[in-house]
């Protein structure tokens, strides 16, 4: 009965196990760098699909680190620009991204500061950068 016991909880255990274990890399996208300034003087939504392009963005400091020769052949990154704002508080984010059999759809928010905030009067350039772990074409919305 104990032997029976036993293969039991082991199996259990084992069992309970398999289904915690997650890959990782099964993740769509990830934001590298999302920053209040820094950005271009005007909106735009730039999609980096060329290893020559996403090279470039190898050069900023910021990005460096989180970048992997690898990852030039197999992700698409997307530059997110909001341009030029009057006081600081403004935001770029990634609401929400999509993939279908033939794209992947990122969906853009862009965030103001509450009427009634406390902001900096200077000029802000808010941008975010996002790798998106597929090669298939992106629209932005």
């Amino acid at each position: 009965m104990k032997k029976a016991i036993s293969v039991l909880v082991i199996f259990v255990l084992i069992s309970c196990g398999a289904t915690k274990t997650t890959n990782s890399t099964t993740a769509l996208y990830e934001v590298l760098t999302e920053q209040s300034s820094g950005g271009g003087n005007i909106r735009f939504f730039e999609i980096l699909t060329e290893p020559n392009e996403i090279k470039m963005l190898q050069n900023d400091p910021i990005l460096a680190d989180k970048m992997k020769n690898a990852d030039i052949n197999n992700s698409n990154y997307v530059i997110l620009n909001m341009g030029e704002k009057n006081t600081s508080g403004y935001s770029i984010a990634v609401e929400k991204v999509e993939e279908t059999d033939k794209n992947i759809i990122i969906t853009v928010k862009e965030n103001a500061p509450a009427s009634d905030a406390m902001v900096m009067q200077m000029i802000s350039y808010p941008y975010t950068v996002v790798k998106v772990h597929s090669k298939k074409e992106i629209i932005v919305k």
